[in-house]
């Protein structure tokens, strides 16, 4: 694959090797790409099995120049991030684990527990383990920190009706909704709940002591006893957060447990000297890794979009090779300096044990679990290649199911699943537009069609974050030219995305799984015969009478055993394509529905539509709100209100209209 080593930059970068395919089977990141490269074609013999494995299946290879090794280091990331080469280690969240937010950036912000995408003006605290966890503390905490928890539709009803909920009745927010409370007091409670969520309790229970000394002396005996009760609910919730440091210091605490084949990550997040939160990973070592190595791929991977943030101080069981490279991308995400330290004795070195242990445990709940999904999936794909009749396991199947009412809103849907395990990602759902009425089968035609069609477009996309000067791009199949071409314009993100996308779109399946019987069936043929994929690509169509499966030249169907591990994965996958189906069927008769009502209405556009059916919380709130309470909108002109209250009233009298 290396006809001319001396073509590859000496200099910074990250490199891709691909399959014959298009796609990327692994990332790597160099200070010097040509001598990394290099390495790559030395005799079979010395290199580590996993790597002879990747080189097997890659195709060519590629890279870009960038300026400098932490420039390398987060391009090497988001590659994977993007495109999750199959041979690169990637950390995977032993489960979903729940933060509690606080939205800054609202005028009255609110906490709430939230799990998945981290959201811009939000303060995040946690990860905690339990969801009920973080429940139970907050609603302890609320009892000292009355701050509102309710959505915001909550919030406006309530405005509106201007009367509070029952939490301001039990004690448990202080009605800024009703005007009970002033920004500035509010803004301070708030102020005081993150403090105590970052550690700093000790602060909160002496001002509340005090203020609690001062109202009994006062004679304020109600005051004292409300200060009292909130003083105790701090001590409760404080008791939760665990003391692991005698000093009042930031870190962060890495331990890690392995296997030949598996490692346990377990990130302790200490504030102030309290365990504030707890992340657990699980990785597959899909590449060989030394333990510097795998604590550069978990610190890389652990630290690239944290809500919680750096601290000044990661202790970790090993330095990474390259210490000031990790350094330097640390202290860039923080802002300021950080330092990786490896404790050797004392409270320091205890913390990386208790790390390590929980991680011990988590590897050994993750090995039990593991090995029964393991095998089953395997003796599922080989029992498929079996039964079927296939060249090889379907290590990719694509399944098809289509949804409509009535021949309206005709829509399809393509779930994927590798290795057994849904890929998300890799989903897609479709309209269909070419087809008039009730008719499946040109519905799948148009699906089909549209699909396979993009089986032999292979993009090459650059990520957004490599710019025109940072970037350049070559490849040992003859593409340097087109890459350094690619690297001299601008680089639109979306159309990056979009890019991104196809690439995954144009890789093929080794099944491709039809919901129907013989009809469907002979649909599929059609469109491989058509595109010229007869033969490239294997077929079969589930039907959901017998579980019968069919597949092309055969007369009669494949009867599975009910109680066989194959049966149960082409149940699953058909299953998750009918529920995607059906899901984007609704959703577009819901949309469908909303704007019907309000298409047309003079002056309505479809921000202020947006707006006012979030303002009033609906369809069914516009279709009954009366003309003065539509006009009382302060940013809806008249003349819109009343074209509104018209689309509902037709032909009610002016006079009636303004009594209304």
């Amino acid at each position: 694959m290396l006809e001319r080593p001396e073509a590859i930059p000496d200099a910074p970068g990250s490199y891709q090797f691909k399959d014959a395919d298009g796609r990327i089977i692994y990332v790597g990141k160099a200070r010097s790409l040509r001598s990394r490269l290099a390495s790559y074609f030395q005799h079979p013999s010395q290199l580590h099995p996993r790597t002879l494995q990747m080189l097997e299946r890659a195709a060519s290879v590629e890279w870009i120049q960038v300026r400098s090794d932490v420039e390398a280091l987060m391009l090497e990331y988001n590659l994977i991030k993007t495109h999750r080469p199959r041979f690169n280690v990637r950390l995977v969240d032993d489960k979903s684990y729940p933060y509690l937010a606080v939205t800054v950036e609202e005028t009255w912000p609110r906490a709430v527990v939230v799990r998945g995408a981290r959201r811009k003006g939000s303060r995040y605290f946690g990860p905690y383990a339990h969801a009920y966890a973080i429940r139970e503390t907050l609603d302890i905490l609320l009892r000292s920190f009355p701050v509102r928890t309710c959505s915001d539709a909550k919030f406006r009803r309530h405005e509106r009706l201007g009367r509070p909920c029952l939490l301001y009745h039990i004690e448990r927010c202080s009605a800024p909704c009703v005007g009970e409370i002033d920004e500035q007091s509010y803004r301070r409670l708030v102020e005081d709940l993150m403090a105590f969520l970052d550690g700093e309790t000790g602060e909160i229970v002496e001002r509340l002591e005090s203020e609690m000394r001062a109202a009994a002396e006062a004679l304020e005996y109600e005051l004292a006893a409300r200060l009292r009760d909130q003083l105790e609910a701090v001590r409760l919730a404080s008791e939760r957060q665990e003391m692991v440091a005698d000093s009042k210091e930031d870190i962060d605490v890495l331990g890690i447990a392995e296997s030949e084949l598996e490692a346990a990550v377990q990130l302790l997040h200490v504030r102030k000297g309290r365990v504030v939160g707890r992340q657990g990973f699980v990785l597959e070592k899909v590449e060989p890794l030394d333990p510097p190595e795998l604590v550069a791929r978990v610190l890389e991977q652990a630290y690239a979009d944290t809500p919680l943030g750096v601290p000044r101080e990661v202790l970790v069981p090993v330095e990474p090779d390259d210490l000031a490279t990790y350094e330097g991308f640390l202290s860039e995400r923080r802002g300021g300096r950080v330092a990786l330290r490896v404790p050797r004795r004392g409270r320091r070195r205890a913390l990386i044990e208790v790390a390590r242990a929980n991680a011990s445990e988590q590897l050994a709940r993750h090995a039990t679990r593991r090995a029964s999904d393991l095998s089953s999936r395997a003796a599922a794909l080989e029992q498929l290649q079996a039964y079927l009749g296939l060249a090889e396991a379907p290590l990719r199947i694509e399944c098809y199911d289509m949804s409509h009412l009535q021949g309206t809103d005709y829509v399809g849907s393509m779930v994927v699943m590798e290795d057994g395990l849904p890929k998300r990602q890799d989903y897609r759902r479709f309209k269909v537009t070419a087809v008039q009425g009730n008719d499946d089968y040109g519905a799948m035609h148009e699906v089909l069609t549209r699909r396979l069609r993009r089986l032999d477009e292979h993009p090459s996309p650059l990520p957004s974050e490599a710019t025109p000067e940072s970037v350049s791009a070559a490849s040992t199949t003859g593409a340097a030219g087109e890459g350094a071409a690619a690297g001299e314009g601008e680089v639109d993100e979306l159309e990056g995305a979009r890019r991104r996308r196809a690439t995954r779109f144009a890789y093929p399946p080794q099944l491709l799984l039809l919901d129907g019987g013989k009809g469907q069936l002979g649909v599929g043929v059609r469109v491989l015969e058509e595109l010229g994929l007869t033969g490239r690509i294997e077929l079969a169509a589930l039907a959901k009478q017998f579980e019968e499966v069919f597949r092309p030249g055969r007369a009669e169907p494949i009867r599975i055993p009910r109680d066989s591990e194959a049966i149960y994965l082409l149940q699953q996958v058909r299953d998750e394509a009918h529920r995607f189906a059906v899901t984007y069927h609704r959703e577009l008769r819901r949309k469908r529905a909303r704007r019907g009502a309000l298409d047309g209405v003079p002056g309505l556009g479809p921000a202020r539509r947006r707006r006012l059916l979030a303002e009033l919380g609906g369809l069914r709130q516009v279709r009954a709100a009366d003309l003065e309470s539509l006009r009382s909108i302060a940013w809806l002109p008249d003349e819109v209100a009343d074209a509104v209250y018209e689309r509902f009233h037709p032909g009610e009298p002016p006079a009636e209209r303004a009594l209304a």
